[in-house]
């Protein structure tokens, strides 16, 4: 009885140390994987702002045009 329960132990003991120098591996991976992150946020910020502006004017000329065309006659 005692057996099994220091079997059960052991290999805990064992599953826990594993899964310890796992994640400590893969730290360094996290932070490359972060920094890329960072870089495709930067990145998607500045193309949202640009993207934006661009929309902005194209609205603004459509309405310009549209009433030069069809707005207000004097």
């Amino acid at each position: 009885m005692m057996m099994g329960r220091w079997k059960r132990w052991a290999l805990l003991k064992r599953l826990r140390k594993e899964t310890a120098m796992k994640w400590k591996l893969l730290g360094a991976f996290r932070w490359k994987r972060m920094t890329s992150s960072i870089r495709v946020s930067l990145f998607d910020n500045v193309l949202f702002k640009i993207l934006s502006v661009f929309e902005a004017i194209v609205l603004v000329s459509t309405v310009c045009c549209f009433y030069l065309c069809f707005g207000c006659h004097f």
